[in-house]
């Protein structure tokens, strides 16, 4: 059987860790880094007789990311207890939500090219706790562990089996990140583990609805290794199909360094984890104004964004995506457009040179780049200059508004006759065989002596009066 007897299908768990300052349960930090095992107490280490009392900041969180996905919000949901024995699991259980999750149903927008033709369906969005991180490379002859990361909240994004390929996963994963970063509710940095990934995978023969043997690929923390790992997997599987052997439900781990997948353990069924409702917590109940206040707030998310400057603004596809990836470049070029700024002009300054110029200096507000794209548009300053030497300064310098740095850096255009006249002489002087040839036909030389009388000024004149005065005397 060739390779397009076999269709892959794909489903995927998403973890986004909350950006909240405690834990889920318990008023430990939360932070990237530090010592390990400091950021622990006798709640995330399982201490005999402490009690969880659950993170309100957590279950906002949950909602509303549940609401920007259009996902049903249960208004009555209760956590439950996961059972297993791992050496990271301090209390030997997680606490989680199996069959009552804050919320169900949904979908995610997925962006194939330029436009959002597909939504990929969830079946739940569920609040948990995060286990602690077992280290393999500190000792020579065990592992160590580090609880600091116990505990955490985390949300659960568990999609429904209808993604088909690699590259629609790693689409699907990308706006997750845009997504929950809109929302402020995490980081999204894989690096940090603040945005991490299981993938299920199967195969089945090409226009058949019964889904094959399912193989988990645990801890994919990165876009990049997500794609890889189901390219690789797609392949081991066809290889095995197509001799005619079953594909083993298991799980199975990604060696970035090899691209290949290896088996970690027979994956497990629901009941040998043995759910049962948390005792040491109640129901949570939901006021239906909690909920709107919360649905009231929702930012407009990215793939709406998108769709509105590509339809209604008219910029490039490209540009677009560039614009939506973070929330702080897509505020600032509506916040432009609102100075009244044309969404093309502003769109070029904020994917070009703002984008660059922001990346290590700091935040720029939008009537202060409003102020330099006038003094462009007025023609005081060229834009190549303004780009090059005034944003900088103003992003250094705060206390200038565009004038008076334009004026201390001395990059003013002049529009002077006074000015403009000897240096238009200068140039034709210098360039005689030019000028001949120019007026023998050559018509796109007027290119050459422009870029030259703007070199000498140091693009000091304004090039409408500049082209006048050259054309003047070309005739």
């Amino acid at each position: 059987m060739t390779a397009s007897r076999w269709q892959p299908v794909i489903g995927l768990e998403l973890h986004v860790q909350l950006n909240t300052r405690s834990k889920l349960f318990c008023s430990d930090e939360v932070a990237f880094g530090g010592e390990p095992n400091t950021r622990v107490s006798e709640i995330s280490l399982g201490y005999p007789g402490t009690l969880p009392v659950l993170n309100k900041e957590a279950v906002r969180k949950a909602v509303l990311l549940g609401l920007a996905c259009g996902s049903n919000i249960n208004t009555r949901f209760y956590f439950e207890r996961k059972n297993y024995t791992y050496p990271d699991l301090p209390k030997g259980y997680q606490l989680t939500q199996s069959r009552a999750p804050v919320c169900e149903g949904g979908s995610i927008p997925v962006r194939a090219g330029d436009n959002y033709s597909k939504a990929v369906h969830l079946i739940r969005i569920q609040i948990e706790e995060d286990a602690g991180k077992s280290l393999h490379d500190v000792h020579d002859k065990y592992s160590a562990l580090d609880f600091n990361r116990a505990g955490t909240a985390l949300l659960e994004v568990v999609t429904r089996p209808e993604i088909y390929s690699p590259e629609e996963a790693g689409a699907v994963l990308a706006e997750l990140r845009r997504i929950v970063r809109y929302l402020n509710i995490s980081d999204g940095n894989m690096e940090e583990g603040s945005l991490r990934c299981d993938a299920n995978i199967s195969l089945r023969p090409a226009n058949s609805s019964e889904l094959g043997r399912r193989v988990e690929i645990k801890n994919l923390n990165s876009i990049r290794f997500l794609q890889q790992a189901l390219t690789y997997e797609i392949g081991r599987q066809m290889e095995l199909l197509n001799r005619g052997e079953e594909v083993a439900q298991e799980t199975r781990l990604f060696n970035p360094a090899s691209g290949k997948t290896f088996a970690m353990r027979t994956k497990e069924d629901l009941n040998d984890y043995r759910y049962f409702p948390e005792p040491d917590l109640p129901e949570v109940v939901l006021e239906s104004s909690f909920i709107h206040e919360l649905k009231s707030a929702l930012p407009e998310l990215p793939a709406a964004r998108y769709q509105r400057y590509v339809s209604e603004w008219h910029l490039p596809a490209a540009d677009a995506a560039v614009l939506v990836e973070e929330k702080e470049m897509a505020d600032l070029l509506d916040e432009v457009v609102h100075l009244g700024h044309h969404p093309r002009t502003a769109a070029n300054w904020i994917v070009g040179p703002v984008r660059s110029g922001l990346n290590n200096t700091g935040l720029l507000t939008a009537d202060r780049l409003s102020s330099i794209i006038t003094l462009v548009e007025e023609g005081k300053v060229s834009f190549s200059v303004a780009a090059q030497q005034l944003l900088p300064f103003i992003i250094r310098h705060p206390g200038y508004t565009a004038s008076q740095a334009a004026q201390q850096l001395g990059i003013i255009q002049t529009a002077s006759e006074d000015v403009i006249l000897p240096l238009v002489q200068a140039v034709l002087r210098d360039y005689p065989d030019k000028v001949k040839a120019y007026k023998n036909g050559k018509k796109g030389l007027a290119g050459f002596f422009m870029g030259e009388i703007q070199k000498r000024s140091a693009q000091k004149t304004d090039p409408v009066r500049t082209r006048e005065v050259l054309e003047r005397l070309l005739r």
